[in-house]
């Protein structure tokens, strides 16, 4: 027994001090009751019988007004007992206002209420989150800061091969998780689990069960991603190639079906020889423009590696603004901004855009008048250039970008895309989107300047 308890042990207990301060409070009158009563001239036996009614009564009503103040006091250390359990099914009667002990059972019937509200709320917080654990196609793991798995999702047990009993507690060594709970996050790395292999986007993040820190994995899986974003790409290019490859070879079949078809007539038409000459031009031309289609594909797809050194964007910017002959290209100059980067490259960009613009500009104004502006900015440690016409604008139905798509008679589709994959190469990104305070196009080119 602890020095607390013993001494609790020893003090009168809180129903013992009401029934005592009730029996003191009728002790003065059942005495004087009895003083007078033995006093005066009765036999003994009605005085005996006064005497025992006196005293049940004294004692009947210590006893009642003990049980009147502890009772209810019992009644709500019940309540607050099945509150600590959890059970908030449970009130007590008596609550009104204007009354102490009837106000104290308001509030604490006010608190069951109140907790029991907060409880199924939480409930069902649990239960969507279960669920929504269960749905989501990422493997989830919590481990504590033992490295102990403690929570483990529908597809992270199917990942990891076993049911819920054969994981929870088990060491991250043991799960091949271990390495997941160092290192960088966001990463993607190659693993190899019982229930699926491949290439993972890794994250980290932490939460707290019970006042202590716990860390969370999640792993995504990229592999089935890559592989439908890859057979998307096929698709396209198969869809490009045969459109383009397409439209060459069917003048060059028709061509050469009706030049078989000449040769074979007996006797041969006057102009036959124009009509051969004119029948292999065409067969040339659309085997030239196929061919250009071919290099203009290559070219695409084996972008050098850039040779960085210092690039001055204002002289760059003027540089390219000059060989602009078409139409006047104005500059709308920033601040002084040197980034590092290949200058060829990013002269090639900037020659496509420029000239795109130029070329919109054209179209509705073909005497060129039309406006072509080029300016740059800073946000934070990026270069904001910029590149606007007041051409058509774009078309929303289609996408500026997919290769080999252009407008242009004698155009090869590939010069955005080109400017696209320079900039990602820089780690920048190039953008295109309709003016809004006119008609036109603008182009955004971000790079890092560090």
């Amino acid at each position: 027994m602890t020095q607390d308890e013993f001494a609790s042990g020893r003090k009168m207990k809180y129903e013992h001090h009401i029934l005592t301060g009730a029996l003191l409070t009728g002790a003065v009158g059942s005495a004087v009751s009895l003083l007078f009563l033995w006093r005066a001239d009765y036999t003994a036996g009605p005085k005996v019988a006064v005497t025992l009614l006196i005293l049940a009564t004294w004692l009947g009503f210590a006893l009642s007004l003990r049980a009147k103040a502890v009772f209810p006091l019992r009644t709500l250390s019940n309540l607050l007992s099945a509150l600590r359990e959890g059970d908030f099914s449970l009130q007590v009667k008596g609550a009104r206002r204007g009354d102490a002990l009837g106000e104290l059972i308001w509030e604490v019937n006010t608190l069951a209420e109140s907790l029991r509200e907060q409880r199924l709320g939480a409930v069902e917080a649990t239960a969507l989150l279960r669920k929504i654990m269960a749905q989501i196609d990422v493997a989830m793991f919590g481990f504590d800061a033992d490295q102990r798995l403690q929570l483990a999702n529908d597809s992270g047990k199917g990942l990891l091969g076993r049911a819920e009993h054969e994981l929870l507690g088990r060491h991250a060594a043991e799960l091949g998780l271990a390495d997941c709970l160092e290192g960088p996050t966001p990463r993607v790395v190659d693993m190899v689990f019982p229930g699926g292999f491949g290439r993972w986007e890794l994250r980290r993040g932490n939460y707290r069960e019970r006042g202590l820190s716990h860390q969370l994995i999640f792993l995504t899986d990229l592999t089935r991603t890559l592989h439908e974003e890859e057979r998307l790409a096929w698709k396209r290019l198969f869809q490009v190639l045969r459109h383009e490859i397409g439209n060459s070879l069917t003048p060059i079949q028709s061509a050469a079906e009706s030049l078989q078809s000449l040769l074979s007539r007996q006797p041969r038409p006057e102009d036959w020889l124009a009509d051969m000459r004119s029948g292999l031009q065409i067969i040339a031309d659309r085997s030239e423009a196929l061919h250009r289609f071919i290099t203009s594909y290559s070219q695409l797809t084996h972008l050098p590696k850039p040779s960085i050194s210092a690039v001055n964007i204002e002289a760059l910017v003027r540089h390219v603004a000059g060989l602009e002959t078409r139409t006047a290209v104005s500059i709308v100059p920033g601040p002084d901004v040197v980034i590092r980067g290949d200058r060829a490259q990013l002269e090639q960009l900037l020659i496509n855009v420029v000239a795109n613009g130029a070329e919109a500009s054209l179209e509705t104004k073909p005497d060129g008048d039309g406006q072509v502006q080029v300016g740059w900015d800073m946000e934070g440690q990026q270069l904001h250039l910029w590149v606007q016409d007041d051409g058509p604008g774009l078309d929303e139905d289609k996408d500026a970008f997919m290769p080999f798509y252009t407008t242009k008679l004698q155009g090869s589709g590939i010069g955005l895309v080109l400017s696209r994959q320079i900039a990602e190469v820089h780690g920048g990104s190039l953008t295109l989107e309709n003016r809004q305070d006119k008609r036109g196009c603008r182009a955004h080119l971000r790079l890092p300047v560090e």
